[in-house]
């Protein structure tokens, strides 16, 4: 009698046991998983990351059709002109005062050199 009380019990635990253990298993992968909460906190942030990139790359874009603008022949300045074409054949005019520059690490421009003309020591 005490088997068939305890046969009993364990067809009455068996079915909430394998219950609980597939809710488990479904709430684990819904957190963990490939396409669980985590993945979804990690994907919002590259997503972010990759509309800061865009902002900036349309930022740079805008520069360079404006800079692209002003050498169309339909509206030509002549100043951008001047200056482009004065980098590209590194040419001056003859009263001009050419100052030349090393590139820092960066690319900006380093500071002069202690002896050099205009430096002050203080």
């Amino acid at each position: 009698m005490l088997a068939r009380a305890a046969k009993s019990a364990l067809r009455q635990v068996i079915g909430p046991a394998i219950g609980a253990c597939v809710v488990g298993y479904f709430v684990y992968y819904a957190v963990q998983g490939d396409r669980g909460l985590i993945a979804l906190k990690n994907l919002r942030g590259e997503i972010a990351t990759a509309e800061r990139v865009l902002a900036e790359v349309r930022d740079e874009r805008m520069v360079m059709e404006k800079r692209a603008n002003l050498l169309r022949a339909d509206n030509l300045d002549l100043d951008m002109l001047d200056e482009r074409a004065r980098a590209m054949l590194n040419l001056s005019h003859p009263n001009e005062v050419v100052v030349a520059h090393r590139p820092g690490p960066s690319g900006a421009a380093a500071p002069p050199p202690a002896g050099a003309a205009g430096a002050t020591a203080r």
